[in-house]
Formats: C-alpha cells, sequence, structure tokens
C-alpha cells in the first residue's frame, strides 16, 4: 500500500515562506511523477508543481512560477515544495500525490494521480 504523508503547513503573512514535505511510503515506491496540488474552499483542485522521478526536471502551475521550487531528496521517496512570496490566493489545503503511469502532458491534472496524502493546510494573511 503506497501511502504518501505531507508535513509544513502552516500560518504565514503575505511576502512570508513554507516549505511542505512529502514523504513517500513504502521507500521503494517510485512513481512516474510526483506532485503537489491545491484546493482552495470551493475551487477546483489545481496541479501547482510536479516532479519526473527518474530525472528531477520540475514543472510549475503560472500562478507560482518564480515563488515555488519542488524538489526530491537523493533517495526520490521525499518531495517537498519551497514557497516563497506567498500570497493570500496561496491560501488552501495542499495535497502530495503520485501514481505509476503518469503522462507528461497531464503531470498538473488531478485525474492522473493515484496515490494522495491527506493534505496540510496553508493560510496567509495579508
Amino acid at each position: 500500500q503506497v501511502q504518501l504523508a505531507e508535513s509544513g503547513g502552516g500560518s504565514v503573512q503575505a511576502g512570508g515562506s513554507l516549505r511542505l514535505s512529502c514523504a513517500v511510503s513504502p521507500d521503494t515506491y517510485r512513481g512516474t511523477y510526483t506532485a503537489w496540488f491545491r484546493q482552495a474552499p470551493g475551487k477546483e483542485r489545481e496541479g501547482v508543481a510536479a516532479i519526473y522521478t527518474s530525472t528531477g526536471i520540475p514543472s510549475y502551475a503560472d500562478s507560482v512560477k518564480g515563488r515555488f521550487t519542488i524538489s526530491q531528496d537523493s533517495n526520490k521517496n521525499t518531495v517537498s515544495l519551497q514557497m516563497n512570496n506567498l500570497q493570500p490566493n496561496d491560501t488552501a489545503m495542499y495535497y502530495c500525490a503520485t501514481g505509476p503511469v503518469v503522462r507528461s502532458f497531464e503531470r498538473l491534472q488531478k485525474t492522473a494521480y493515484t496515490y494522495w496524502g491527506q493534505g496540510t493546510q496553508v493560510t496567509v494573511s495579508s
């Protein structure tokens, strides 16, 4: 059973930073991509960033480019999301996800992912 556990959420003021982590178990599991999604109240879950496991190549939604950085550790079973210059519209529940068959064109689409964490709340105040 593949499990994902997010950590690192919290409350910050606008302009602040947070770092989220996603631990994937078992540590031998390797999805094609691992991604971060977010969902604000009343909104659809949207892809924020994804990383291609084999090469570490990242992808970002336009809304976070230049502010968020996704990375993975050398064992490729922990994926982090460094979030800088946070804004109130970044407030959401953040989820990590992974899956065995994620094609490049769908790497930021929630329907492509099989395994999900429980989420961690990020709140940004103005």
